[in-house]
């Protein structure tokens, strides 16, 4: 198959991801009285940092926890489970609208009155080797009982109750959150974390702002999320917006879930890849403005982020490993309480026996090196048929061009045609607009490409490589979490290079 360029501009335009500034929402404000069930996954990512506070040393650190609230989440507490290998941390994401100003409120969609609540609870394992973080999400409305306590507010006794697993902290605060979590999953915690959003805005301000891409729009009018396809750097603001959104596509709260782990895998990368761990002035400033704000139990101090900090010092994304509880039923009923997620018992058992034992939950990898981050598309590459071209008087450009698409994943012809005689200078990808979200995938592949519609050109898409071919970049498809227990590690969701 053959096809000259000419010279025309392209219907409808479109690039590879390129940075570009996040976009504001339009008029269209919450709805009356609809708290947002937020999630600030940033709890696990700004651990790392802190713990990865060894790189700058003692002078850095000193003073530091003096700013923390102390809690007692472990007062009292008996029978609890035997201590597995490693470390263990309960990471609660709490609402603390009452610290943000009018104007951001407005800015963000943060309507309504503040509430003692929580629907980000997730457990952070640090493998006994310093190596390995595994962040388990515990979905908010995920089934539970807790058990007898003293209300926190009224001090009236309850017996052990049905619940959903948010409701622990507002009946019973850390403690009972502990108890319960300890209780579901049989993994003594070890230390507990508290953030909230005034922490998780300012310190994503005081890092630069983080780096997350995305194949599709992402539009959701109740946070105010408003995202073209590409790559953003979002400020504190923005980001709150990207991890609160729940609107975005029918997955609802599993499909935020999963933005919120990319989120935290992009924090680690900008924390560890973008000289904050080892820029002392840096550093303090980003941890004293999340230290500023966080409720931690009275073991948890600036000793222990240095010594955990000196052996997690070569801490990278693709140390990090992201799932979430085996559901069983998304939709469980429980009279008095509504819908309940309950978990799959015996998948929820495999995946916290894994914990205790100090066992990685990501499917190990071959070939013994780690796999490129890949940027996210729409379609898989390997449902896309692909011919490819050599445009240029380059001999085997075509052939190379080729094999490369065919590496990443696309299913490409093998048989590359040859378009001596031409001298296309930018390579053109020629598309049936029918099979428009397959075209944006090679463009996606192949940065600086020119899009470019054929009518009834069919579903294969055409490649004519041009002298300003240089590589193909990897990409993968939109999610891809896989395994038992639909794990990812962190090189696999943040942007490609």
């Amino acid at each position: 198959m053959s096809l000259v360029p000419q010279p025309h501009r392209p219907t409808r335009p479109a690039r590879p991801p390129q940075p570009q500034r996040a976009r504001r929402g339009g008029p269209q404000a919450r709805r009356r009285g609809d708290k947002p069930r937020w999630g600030v996954r940033i709890a696990a990512g700004v651990s790392i940092v802190v713990l990865g506070s060894g790189a700058v040393g003692h002078a850095v650190m000193t003073g530091l926890d003096t700013g923390i609230q102390r809690v007692d989440p472990f007062k009292d507490m008996k029978n609890r489970p035997q201590a597995g290998h490693g470390l263990n941390f309960l990471l609660v994401g709490t609402d603390g609208r009452d610290r943000i100003s009018k104007e951001e409120k407005r800015e963000y969609r943060l309507g309504g009155a503040p509430c003692r609540c929580t629907d980000t609870i997730m457990l952070v394992h640090l493998s006994a080797d310093k190596e390995r973080a595994s962040v388990i999400s515990l979905p908010r409305d995920s089934y539970a009982e807790v058990p007898a306590h003293h209300d926190l507010v009224t001090g009236k006794p309850h017996k052990a109750h049905p619940v959903k697993l948010n409701a622990a902290y507002a009946e019973g605060g850390p403690n009972l959150t502990v108890r319960t979590v300890e209780n579901m999953t049989r993994v003594k915690i070890d230390h507990y974390l508290e953030v909230d959003f005034t922490s998780f805005m300012k310190t994503v301000d005081a890092m630069g702002g983080v780096e997350i891409c995305t194949a599709k729009p992402m539009r959701d009018t109740y946070t105010g999320l408003d995202l073209l396809p590409g790559t953003h750097r979002l400020t504190g603001g923005q980001a709150l917006q990207y991890v609160r959104s729940r609107h975005i596509d029918g997955a609802s709260d599993l499909g935020r879930m999963q933005r919120q782990q990319r989120f935290v895998a992009a924090l680690i990368k900008q924390a560890t890849g973008g000289g904050v761990l080892l820029n002392p002035v840096k550093f303090k400033e980003v941890s004293s403005t999340l230290l500023g704000s966080v409720r931690a139990d009275k073991d948890f101090g600036s000793e222990q982020m240095l010594a955990l900090g000196q052996a997690m010092r070569d801490f990278t994304p693709s140390s990090s490993e992201f799932a979430s509880v085996p559901v069983g039923d998304a939709s469980y009923a429980v009279k008095g309480i509504g819908s309940t997620v309950k978990w799959d018992a015996a998948k929820a058992a495999k995946l916290f026996e894994s914990v205790r034992q100090d066992r990685p939950l990501a499917p190990a990898r071959t070939g013994g090196t780690a796999r490129p981050a890949a940027v996210p598309v729409d379609v898989p590459p390997n449902q896309i048929k692909v011919q490819v071209e050599n445009g240029t008087r380059i001999d085997g450009l075509g052939g190379r061009v080729d094999s490369a698409l065919r590496a990443t994943g696309f299913n490409t012809t093998g048989a590359p045609g040859n378009g001596a005689g031409r001298d296309v200078r930018r390579t053109v990808i020629a598309y049936d607009p029918r099979w428009d979200r397959s075209a944006r995938t090679v463009a996606t592949a192949l940065p600086g490409s020119e899009l470019r519609a054929v009518p009834r050109q069919g579903r294969t898409v055409l490649v004519i490589a041009g002298t300003d071919y240089r590589k193909v970049v990897p990409v993968r498809a939109e999610d891809p979490y896989q395994g038992a227990f639909g794990v990812v590690t962190g090189d696999q969701v943040v942007c490609g290079k």
